[in-house]
């Protein structure tokens, strides 16, 4: 199996977080992707760096005038006057039913703060020096392996950090500026007639979700923490199947707080039926590691054994495989538990 990821993704290296009204220092930093790397190095999984593939993959996903935003917010944010040290939103729009900015789609503020209230959803995603580098290199780790399981691969990871499944076509959100699953699922549908993304991370994938809701073609299945009071809130409900051709293609179990390793593995297990009744030809997962009970963010009860558990069902599902890195944010529980994964994973058939 074949692993990629750069350096140039610990370029991002943010100062400011606003968790419960106060501002610490952030859960996502760089310590996150050397701990994996140097875990997953022991199982033998060297990263290789997937070069530059261009933009192309990043704009047939998200919204041109993002990702030109994105580029330019932080030399544009230090043209202001008394500026802090990050871009930070602190205005947003109305975005709801009969908006006129929703229905064009994009903000008609010229000015880096209105747009930063467009462009960026909340407080976990700030913007500095390195923030577009390391987004970037964090999509080219995805489409380098999506392109390694297009050339045959049975199974490729892209560690990806930042991560991606909050990142909307045009907006950042929850640490996630470019959403690499959404990115790699795309490249795939190019080649497969139909694909699965399945995300087991403890937050639900509302940039996902939304990137593919009306797609009868790609499947978004996920098990996350009941969000009526966890993040993202407002997305990741049972009721939500899809709309228009896409009704059916979406499915979201989620967890109420205390939930153990049998949910958790119940859920995964009812997802991958999902995935074969839909008659995918390849699957992303989005894997994050914070449904572990020891995570700073997570309210679940969920285990290092349930990883390795849920590292076997899917290591089972007889499809090409792409393993897109999401959260996970205590070093010492992701240690455990991607490993865990892994090797129940590669051990199940999808090496």
């Amino acid at each position: 199996m074949k692993l990629f990821f750069s350096e140039a993704q610990l370029a991002h290296q943010p100062r400011q977080y606003m968790v419960h009204g106060r501002i610490v220092a952030p859960f996502e930093n760089p310590d996150r992707a050397t701990t994996l790397l140097e875990v997953l190095a022991a199982q033998g999984l060297i990263p290789a760096d997937p070069g530059d593939r261009g933009p192309e993959p990043i704009l047939a996903v998200h919204a041109d005038h993002y990702v030109d935003f994105l580029q330019s917010a932080y030399d544009r944010f230090l043209e202001l006057p008394h500026h802090g040290p990050e871009v930070l939103p602190n205005v947003h729009p109305y975005r709801g039913s009969g908006s006129d900015l929703e229905e064009r789609g994009r903000p008609r503020p010229t000015g880096i703060l209105g747009q930063a209230g467009w462009y960026v959803g909340d407080m976990s995603c700030a913007i500095m020096a390195g923030t577009f580098q390391a987004a970037y290199a964090s999509a080219q780790a995805a489409i380098a392996a999506a392109e390694a399981v297009l050339a045959g691969e049975r199974a490729s990871f892209a560690l990806c950090r930042p991560p991606g499944h909050h990142a909307y076509a045009d907006r950042a959100s929850g640490f996630c500026f470019f959403n690499n699953a959404a990115i790699a699922a795309k490249l795939l549908r190019g080649h497969f007639s139909k694909v699965a993304i399945v995300d087991f991370d403890t937050h639900h994938g509302d940039g996902t979700q939304a990137i593919f809701y009306t797609r009868p073609d790609v499947l978004y299945g996920s098990v996350h923490t009941d969000p009526t009071a966890y993040y993202p809130h407002y997305a990741g409900y049972a009721d939500e199947t899809g709309a228009g051709p896409g009704e059916g293609a979406n499915h979201n179990l989620p967890l109420a707080p205390g939930a153990d390793d049998e949910a958790f593995i119940d859920a995964n297990q009812r997802l991958a039926l999902a995935v074969q009744a839909h008659g995918a030809e390849a699957l992303v997962l989005s894997a994050g590691w914070d449904a572990h009970r020891d995570d700073p963010l997570s309210k679940l009860d969920v285990t290092t054994d349930a990883f390795a558990r849920i590292g076997e069902i899917w290591g089972k599902i007889d499809l090409p495989t792409l393993i897109v890195q999401e959260g996970g944010y205590s070093l010492t529980a992701a240690a455990e538990a991607a490993p865990a994964f892994m090797a129940a994973f590669r051990a199940n058939g999808a090496e």
